[in-house]
């Protein structure tokens, strides 16, 4: 525990060239092992993060209260309480944790690459419809939450915010660590902020297909939830904020999982809790810790491609009929299609390869 928390502050304060030769003069490790540990380190400390750091915090927090370091909590518990609205007001991003070396060996683990094909107007506000979901979504966290693969370079003056479930911000210190890079939540009072009192030059990227795809993700899979996924759509009408389709190639294939079939009981309790919780609990696995041929919570070392399409003009509408939202929706659906088959052969997809709209 003490080498991995060394580990992270080096991380945080240091440039990857620094860690490199710390850890070279440390352990007498060659440059490419140093390298694929720290890469492994960084991944890990995220796949944890996103599994159980919101609920290890929130009983860290409890358990201070009982303690003679009550107080401690107490203060934060206020601090919480005023800072209660501040995700729904765009957050509280740093650009310091957006530009961690941390996030550098994630990126190469994959690796993950960000591929830009248009220009992109910062006079204009912009959502991002990121597909697919995959398990965790780690090629739009890298590409967005991060400076990694160079986001503010490639679409310079553009303020990228990735939406995620509104309930994460609801616990300590994991609301705190999102905000900083960028991340908000996926509900209308955040993303009517940002996209009407933040100026222009906002994008907001929601992963469309959210839980319900997650269910679908499988090695070999190109299938996309969107069909009836028409609100994001209706939001950016409201807005006049221009639509832009990201398809993420590689990202089903860095975790297997059990997929169950419609009607059974596995596929019930997944629907339940994605209803009721607004997540659906996967069984999935990647490789172990120490060797890839074990099964464990790492995902596999897959290239994650992701594709940033060209905009879609929207018109500003404040109420938009439904034969308005239908009408851009194919749209949309149309232009996600065309990336895909554009840029499929070369992330390593047969010519041959149909994207499944669902």
């Amino acid at each position: 525990a003490n080498v991995t928390l060394f580990l992270f502050f080096l991380f945080s304060l240091g440039t990857g060239s620094n860690i490199l030769s710390a850890l070279q003069d440390l352990f007498w490790l060659s440059k490419s092992k140093v390298e694929k540990q720290l890469q492994i380190i960084s991944v890990l400390q995220w796949v944890l993060t996103f599994l159980i750091m919101g609920i290890a915090c929130t009983l860290i927090l409890m358990y201070i209260l009982c303690t003679d370091c009550w107080a401690i909590a107490a203060l934060y518990l206020a601090w919480l309480v005023f800072d209660w609205n501040t995700p729904k007001k765009g957050g509280r991003r740093s650009q310091w944790v957006r530009n961690w070396a941390i996030w550098r060996y994630f990126r190469d683990y994959f690796p993950v690459r960000l591929v830009k094909t248009h220009n992109l107007l910062t006079t204009r506000n912009y959502i991002f419809g990121y597909h697919p979901h995959g398990i965790m979504g780690l090629g739009a966290f890298c590409n967005f939450s991060t400076e990694a693969t160079g986001v503010s370079q490639k679409f310079p003056g553009i303020r990228p915010y990735l939406a995620t479930l509104a309930g994460n911000f609801r616990m300590p210190i994991l609301r705190d660590y999102l905000m900083s890079g960028g991340i908000c939540p996926v509900n209308r009072d955040s993303i009517d902020y940002i996209l009407s009192k933040n100026g222009s030059g906002n994008a907001i990227v929601i992963v469309v297909g959210g839980a319900a795809e997650s269910l679908n993700s499988t090695p070999g899979k190109n299938s996309v939830t969107l069909k009836n996924r028409k609100g994001f759509v209706k939001l950016a009408l409201r807005h006049g904020a221009d639509l832009v389709p990201v398809y993420s190639f590689g990202e089903n294939e860095v975790y297997k999982q059990v997929i169950f079939e419609e009607g059974s009981w596995g596929r019930w309790v997944q629907k339940k809790f994605q209803k009721h919780i607004g997540f659906a609990p996967c069984i999935f696995h990647g490789r172990g810790l120490f060797s890839s041929n074990t099964w464990g919570l790492l995902p596999y070392s897959k290239p994650i491609t992701t594709v940033v399409g060209e905009p879609i003009t929207i018109p500003k509408i404040d109420n938009p009929s439904q034969k308005e939202v239908d009408f851009y929706h194919s749209i949309y659906v149309d232009s996600l299609i065309k990336l895909f088959d554009k840029y499929k052969s070369k992330f390593g997809l047969p010519e041959s390869e149909v994207l499944e709209v669902n």
